[in-house]
């Protein structure tokens, strides 16, 4: 009798045969592939100078090695305790916000039928594509202290005009209002997508038994979208340390006076490599932000195994 190969030998072997049988499909896939490995992964040897002091004439391999020495550029910092707050609590926002806002479009949308639908998705689709850049003016065409049109409108109804670059809490309302529209769209037509390849048996169902539309979103709809909420939830929680640096950088217009509300850690570390060209500590600070994003989504997902194991992302 022949001897039988290992396991591993036996996995080996048959993940070569699905690879030669698929030959097809991984040739067309090739090209992404070769995308992801080029811009995702090669550029993540850098991550070296995260623990090196970094000179430009000896390299990053000749660096000296300095430990965990980067890594005090931010917590040594006395604005340390502003930014990271200013990060946590605007993405917290942004998530369980921009959550429920897009989740209530798609419940709309599910009710239109016709040309409608495509105009709607259209128009909530398109600030998605638009840069930051462009996103800031049009915001300073709204907020500018002299030609503003929301300070044209405050003095038509006998108001005083604000000069809103130069104050700090309506950054607070007007941060979050910017994020969600740009982005509403995306995430609403995701969740479009999910209540769309809902069975109509369903909700035929529920009309024989006399079910409102309400109930029908309420019983049928949310429970059945519930698993991607969650997914696209633990997704957005990966980024909970790491701030949107367009949105809070370009908007906000770079004015020193609202850095108490608008300053997050990506904006702080920029300023600060512009400033000091320390790239160093600019590596040391976005590789804990992806450590902490990486540990955010493992404990996310544990939790969420731990109550149902369905609904777990992996």
């Amino acid at each position: 009798m022949g001897k039988t190969p290992p396991a591993k030998k036996r996995w080996f072997g048959q993940e070569v045969m699905h690879l030669i049988k698929n030959r097809e499909l991984l040739s067309i896939a090739s090209p992404g592939l070769l995308f992801i490995l080029v811009i995702g992964y090669l550029p993540m040897i850098g991550l070296i100078l995260a623990f090196k002091r970094y000179r430009y004439d000896l390299g990053i391999l000749g660096s000296k090695w300095v430990g965990f020495d980067n890594f005090e550029f931010l917590f040594k910092s006395h604005d340390a305790t502003r930014i990271i707050r200013n990060t946590l609590l605007y993405n917290c926002v942004y998530i369980i916000i921009g959550t429920a806002v897009a989740l209530l479009f798609a419940l709309l949308l599910n009710e239109l039928t016709g040309r409608m639908v495509k105009i709607y998705q259209t128009t909530m689709f398109l600030p998605f594509f638009i840069s930051m850049v462009l996103v800031g003016y049009i915001t300073s065409a709204y907020l500018d202290h002299t030609n503003g049109f929301l300070n044209a409108i405050l003095k038509t109804i006998g108001l005083e005009p604000h000069k809103w670059y130069f104050e700090t809490t309506p950054w607070l309302f007007i941060l979050p209002v910017v994020a969600i529209w740009k982005s509403v769209g995306f995430s609403t037509l995701i969740y479009y997508a999910g209540i769309i390849g809902i069975s109509s048996d369903y909700y035929e169902a529920a009309r024989l038994d006399g079910a409102s539309r309400i109930q029908m979103m309420v019983h049928i709809t949310l429970p059945l979208i519930k698993p991607l909420v969650i997914i696209l939830f633990i997704l957005g929680l990966g980024n909970i340390f790491r701030g949107d640096f367009g949105l809070h950088y370009f908007v906000p217009n770079k004015v020193g006076l609202n850095f108490p509300t608008t300053d997050i850690i990506d904006t702080y570390v920029y300023r600060a490599l512009s400033k000091n060209g320390n790239i160093d500590s600019a590596t040391a600070v976005g590789f804990l932000q992806s450590v902490v994003g990486l540990v955010t989504i493992v404990s996310a997902n544990f939790l969420v195994r731990k109550v149902n194991k369905e609904n777990a992302l992996f």
